[in-house]
Formats: C-alpha cells, structure tokens, sequence
C-alpha cells in the first residue's frame, strides 16, 4: 500500500490481553515454554481459551514455531500464521498483521507473540560472529572486515554524526537512560526496579563504542510477551477495556539497510521511522500534541532522540532537551534499558496498560498511546487508543 495513501485499518481490531512471564537473567526453561507461558497469561487476561484463538503472527527470529506453540498451549486449527522480519523492527507489525487478519475475515482472534532467552542463551549483542552467504549479508561485507561487528557500533556511527552535526556531547543521551529508570525504578516487574540513575552516574558508566556508554545500551532479557488481537466488537464483551489499533504502519527508507546505512547521506535521522511517522499520522490525523504518552523503542539512547525528531515532537538536535524537561511521558514501564529487552513487545503492553488506565506509572488521561518497533532496519509503529 502506498505510503501517499489512507488504509481503512483504524478503529477495527483491538488489543484484549496481554501476558508475559517473568523478566530475568536466567529463565531456566525453554523457548517454547517462555513462548507458552505468555501466551496463556494474555489469553487469561483477555477472558478467551485456547480454543478461541484461530491465527498466530511472530518474528523470524522465533525458535517457536506457530504450529508448536499452538499444539503446546491448546490452540486447535489455525487460519492464520504469519512472521515478520528485521528483528526489533518487527514488533508493531505483528499487531499490524494480526489486526489486518481480523479486519478482513481471515481470523478471528490473533495471538502475537515473542520468547527468547536473549541472555541466558543467544546473546545479540555480542554481534556477528558466523553468516551465511546471502543477498541480505551482503551490506555487512562494507563494515565487518573494518571491526564493526555489533549493534554498538553500528549505532556508535550515526550516534558520532549527530552530536557532530548539532556541536552536542554525549551526555545528552544519558536524559534518556535516566528517564528510563526512574520509570523502571517503580515497576515491580522491571529488572531495574528499585534502582533508578542519575546522569552522572550515566557519564561514569564504561565505554562500550564511543559515543556510547554501557547505560545507553539495552540490556539483554530472558523471557516471553504475548498480545491477543480481535476485532473492537468482539472486544466490547470481554472483561478488561480494549486497546483499539488507531493505527498500524510498516516502513522502510529508500536504499534501506540494517543498522549500517552510512553510505545513505544524513546520519542524524531515521527515515525507517519518517516513512512510519508519517503513515501513522496520516492515517490517524494526530500530530505530535494528540498524543499523550510515547513508548518508543530504546535499544540503544541516541536512536530514541532521532525518533522524537522524526515524528516531529521537536526540531533536529533538540530531542535531548526534550526529554530532560519531560515534555511527553515516555517509556512509563521503564523501557528495553529498564524494564526488558522484548524486542519492542513489552513496550505494546505498556501501551495497552496505558491506554485501559492500569499502568504502574500511569499518565492521567491518557488516550492515546504512540509505540515504535525497532529502528536503524525496517521498522514499524502503533498509535492505541481508547476507542472514545
């Protein structure tokens, strides 16, 4: 579908459950059992059985197979199943994927779902150690023999440009760490919870890749969210208020790579996210003063400021600033730096905690929700609402 073009997606499917399992270090399970556990909880919080559910969407990198999760957790025939790709920025798709299902007929309730032992187990962040020939590799060939071989330092190559660019230190990216952390500090359910930052304690963490210092990177989570998706009738008579899907937006940039795009003019921006911002806000017909609270994808600090940009809730180089004076509440859940690393789907339900009046660290008034997947690769977002 064009991105000059107005879907007819908003107001038709809803967000009814959400579920997770602990957040930790070591889960001690399987992937598949994180992947069952989550799933069950959302279905529980939703009202509806196993037996209900008719469609599944995921992420290629998912070790659970739809199939299995399914025969795990009880779910009988399927009528749906899908996976997107590009790691992170497949989160908001998934409920992008699932509310299409359910809006045309082709399921009638969508589970979404993401498990992993990220840290226990196969450990992102410690890069690219073996690929496969492949089209997709192909752009790591311009950076890896040069010793760029993790996410830190891809994202340490535009995170340079942009304090350059606009004569700032990095310092400013600790505002966003910071933030972070007070949110996390006081939610039980965050790893971080009890322990919030300061940004001088910000500054005196270690050196990962200059710019970035050890508290501007994510960290890395064991464990399992999951989100049941049906359509905002259905949702009327289930026990907890829905999360309508206002709107749902893929993106990808002209010549887009994978965290690797140094070759693609301006550094300092996001144009993943620009094709998303601008899609959602066509869609919605909400600019930046609509919403009221802003969860968005913070794998590494400097990518959080380009996104506020991007969306336009303040000039180029001034996101820092931005965030210090609180201008919009962001990440209440304490995000991937404080709560977990779910690749974005823990960030969806504190969307949805958000929008049902529910969250620890709940905004007043709060109706409409912005979330963002993964960004520096093909991304995607969601504005939730209330349905008022």
């Amino acid at each position: 579908m064009s991105v000059r073009s107005i879907d007819r997606l908003g107001g038709r499917a809803a967000i009814v459950g959400i579920g997770a399992t602990d957040f930790s270090k070591d889960s001690g399970r399987s992937e598949l059992r994180l992947a069952v556990e989550a799933v069950r909880a959302a279905l529980d919080d939703a009202g509806l059985a196993p037996a209900d559910v008719d469609g599944m969407v995921t992420f290629t990198m998912d070790t659970s197979p739809e199939i299995t999760v399914a025969q795990a957790t009880g779910i009988g025939e399927l009528s749906f199943f899908s996976r997107v790709h590009y790691g992170g920025g497949a989160a908001c798709a998934t409920v992008q994927q699932a509310a299409l299902a359910v809006a045309t007929g082709v399921a009638e309730v969508v589970v979404c779902y993401r498990a992993f032992n990220e840290r226990s187990g196969r450990r992102f962040g410690s890069g690219v150690r073996q690929r496969e020939p492949s089209a997709e590799g192909v752009a790591l060939g311009w950076t890896l023999p040069f010793g760029l071989l993790t996410p830190a330092s891809w994202v340490a190559m535009a995170a340079q440009r942009y304090l350059h660019v606009y004569g700032l230190t990095p310092e400013v990216f600790g505002h966003v760490a910071v933030v972070d952390r007070k949110y996390a500090a006081t939610n039980p359910a965050a790893y971080f919870h009890g322990r919030p930052i300061t940004l001088d304690e910000h500054a005196a963490s270690r050196w990962i890749v200059e710019p970035l210092r050890l508290l501007d990177c994510c960290q890395e989570t064991d464990g399992g969210q999951a989100l049941v998706v049906t359509s905002v009738e259905r949702a009327r008579d289930l026990p907890k208020p829905p999360a309508v899907v206002v709107a749902a937006a893929q993106g990808a940039g002209r010549a887009q790579q994978q965290m690797t795009g140094f070759y693609d003019g301006d550094l300092t921006g996001l144009p993943e996210m620009g094709v998303v911002a601008r899609r959602l806000r066509r869609t919605s017909g909400l600019g930046p003063d609509d919403i009221d609270v802003g969860i968005l994808y913070d794998h590494f600090t400097p990518f959080v400021l380009m996104q506020l940009e991007e969306f336009g809730f303040c000039g180029p180089g001034e996101a820092g600033d931005f965030v210090a004076e609180e201008a919009l509440p962001i990440n209440t859940h304490g995000g991937q730096l404080g709560e977990a690393y779910l690749h974005g789907m823990n960030g969806i339900a504190e969307a949805v905690r958000q929008v049902r009046g529910t969250a620890v660290n709940q905004v007043p008034g709060a109706e409409r929700v912005l979330v963002t997947a993964g960004t520096g690769v093909p991304t995607s977002g969601l504005v939730l609402g209330t349905g008022g």
